[in-house]
């Protein structure tokens, strides 16, 4: 039988969602996988050792360290029914505080938590604002004066399906550029800028180098028209800085 689970997390103390390799080795770092992993063979097999993971996981795609995360799915088979409201009460129990799950469904074998997906949203936020504040955690300052209406007219060139080459890290492995943004908005919400971008897939870095330009258009006063430019471009050398990843939430994925 194979289920899904939706998944919470705070990514500021995980090496990225997925579990990492190097030269076929399994590192030994802490992942969003590895942990709910433990936790589901824990509970459908008794197995507690690190190692012996027996439940495996597929991610509906993957986030970086210090990215977060309110709709992550994630699906996995087990070979017997699950009660949902007992299980899922469960893994909260044993999870790490800063992992959570929730809405576990049985779906088709057929079905794939990456695969099947058809709509990813991201969202991205920032303070905008001088001086420090103490709550403002992580989240990432910019100090100069942000113009929400010229950064949405930055952000409509994006609408559509375009080669994101300028958009994308060294680590893309997909050879595929092509992406699909069905929205992408921003406002301002008291001192914090909210970016919200909504597409089929996203490329390795992806929104937070989009970030970046915006920021390189407003901190250099720039025309909207500049992230045209970079994005007809198909060079990472004409985007902005890659920016930082606190502040950017996987809000939810959506499937038919």
């Amino acid at each position: 039988m194979r289920y899904t689970l939706q998944v919470q997390y705070i990514g500021k103390n995980y090496a990225g969602s997925q579990i990492q390799f190097e030269n076929g080795e399994e590192l030994e770092t802490l992942t969003i996988q590895g942990e709910l992993e433990k936790a589901i063979s824990t509970l459908i097999n008794g197995d507690t050792v690190n190692k012996n993971r027996q439940i495996k996981t597929i991610f509906s795609g993957r986030t970086d360290r210090g990215v977060n995360s309110l709709g992550q799915i994630i699906h996995f088979d087990v070979d017997k029914p699950i009660v949902a409201s007992k299980f899922v009460y469960q893994m909260n129990e044993i999870l790490p505080k800063d992992i959570s799950v929730s809405d576990l469904k049985a779906v088709d074998m057929n079905f794939h938590a990456q695969k099947s997906a058809k709509r990813r949203y991201y969202r991205y936020v920032f303070v905008n604002r001088k001086c420090k504040n103490a709550f403002d955690g992580d989240l990432m300052r910019v100090k100069f004066n942000i113009d929400i209406e010229r950064m949405q007219n930055s952000l409509n060139y994006l609408i559509g399906e375009h080669d994101f080459s300028s958009f994308k890290s060294s680590g893309t492995l997909n050879p595929s550029k092509v992406c699909f943004i069905e929205k992408a908005e921003c406002k301002r919400v008291g001192d914090k800028v909210i970016i919200d971008i909504v597409g089929n897939r996203f490329l390795y870095n992806m929104v937070r180098t989009i970030v970046g330009t915006l920021l390189e258009i407003e901190g250099h006063n720039l025309q909207a028209e500049h992230m045209k430019q970079v994005l007809d471009a198909c060079d990472r050398k004409k985007a902005g800085q890659t920016v930082s990843p606190y502040g950017l939430t996987l809000m939810e994925v959506t499937y038919n």
